[in-house]
């Protein structure tokens, strides 16, 4: 006890204090360094499934319907039967356009017989020139019924081709319109059934038409150049988010604004080999439609969005962090393209945030 007071004593004369506890060294942080690239920017818009073409079998003549040579649902190849149409009134009627026109011809020679038989005698006044004329008026009017006989034989011929409906398309077909026993073609074309095409599919998209202004004026100025039309390819999402195996193209994006919805409708050609698209199926298309050159990424934890807009911490050259206000453009995969308030080489502070305070210096060290 003594011992201690009295070297107490001794520091006191002397004047000397312990030793300051060391500072800690500044905090370490993740950082990615800038770097300016081309980037393409992509979009993902609504869609519907659309059906490449779609070719509706109609009865064109009528009758009654004798069978239905196809099964609902399969595919059909471009000829194939699909429905017979009793033919026997048909083929009475195609009879009775071939007795018409061997009649036309039978008129046709006699009145030509008559006109040849005329000609000399009117030269000689052995007739009168009506007479003449007449035989001549009979030629002419016996030669426009052979002629409108034989388009009858053309309609009666084509009338019984018709009742043989096959398919104008392959594809698939759906289910039957009409059974066996059924008049069709009575006064209009009896809707039988429809085939559509599948095997490649159109997929209808739709754009808002503020964002399609955003991307013009961005041409116009020179921040994005446009994907030429062309080569824009498209990948469709499904509903449960999978990427659809084949990539298709855009086919043209349209000119004019719908009036109810206030957006701008686009087409791509998608093909479906295996038919897993089916119309009127609802997908989610991504497709690039402007490139941005020199651009500025950076990952989207780096980024603090709030009321007074978007920011991010860089570590200057004194190596204190700072907050730095920025304008984002849109997300780039899982990166932001930052338009505004960032240059190549800067260093970005992405990991370490709950360590650092606006000012305070800071250990950078690569991002992984």
């Amino acid at each position: 006890m003594t011992g201690h007071l009295l070297a107490l004593l001794l520091a006191a004369c002397t004047g000397s204090e312990p030793a300051p506890a060391a500072a800690p060294p500044p905090p370490q942080v993740g950082v990615v360094t800038v770097a300016s690239s081309t980037v393409p920017l992509s979009t993902e818009l609504p869609g519907r499934v659309e059906a490449a073409r779609v070719a509706e079998v109609r009865a064109r003549t009528a009758g009654i319907v004798i069978e239905r040579a196809f099964r609902e649902g399969a595919d059909v190849a471009q000829g194939e039967v699909l429905f017979r149409i009793d033919a026997a009134p048909l083929r009475a009627a195609l009879a009775r356009a071939e007795a018409s026109l061997a009649r036309a011809e039978a008129s046709l020679l006699q009145a030509t017989q008559r006109a040849e038989r005329y000609a000399p005698l009117v030269e000689t006044r052995a007739i009168s020139q009506q007479e003449y004329d007449d035989a001549l008026a009979s030629r002419a009017a016996a030669e426009a019924d052979l002629a409108a006989a034989k388009a009858a034989i053309t309609t009666a011929r084509l009338d019984l081709g018709y009742a043989t409906v096959t398919a104008p398309i392959a594809g698939r077909i759906g289910r039957a319109e009409v059974s066996e026993g059924a008049l069709v073609g009575q006064g209009s074309a009896t809707l039988l059934a429809t085939v559509q095409q599948l095997d490649e599919v159109y997929v209808n998209l739709i754009q808002s038409s503020s964002e399609v202004q955003r991307l013009r004026r961005a041409f116009r100025d020179g921040a994005l150049e446009r994907t030429a039309e062309d080569a824009v390819a498209v990948t469709i999402l499904r509903d449960d988010g999978s990427e659809f195996p084949h990539p298709g193209t855009l086919l043209f994006t349209d000119v004019t604004v719908d009036a109810s919805t206030g957006a701008v409708s686009l087409r791509a050609r998608v093909p479906n080999p295996d038919l897993d698209l089916l119309p009127g199926e609802l997908v989610r298309a991504r497709l690039v439609q402007a490139v941005a050159q020199d651009a500025i990424t950076v990952p989207q934890q780096a980024v603090t969005r709030g009321a007074e807009g978007s920011s991010v911490l860089v570590v200057g050259a004194d190596g204190l962090a700072a907050v730095r206000p920025v304008q984002v453009g849109g997300a780039v995969g899982e990166t932001w393209l930052i338009t505004e308030g960032l240059e190549a080489g800067e260093q970005v502070i992405v990991d370490g945030f709950q360590r650092v305070r606006p000012g305070s210096a800071v250990t950078p060290t690569p991002w992984p």
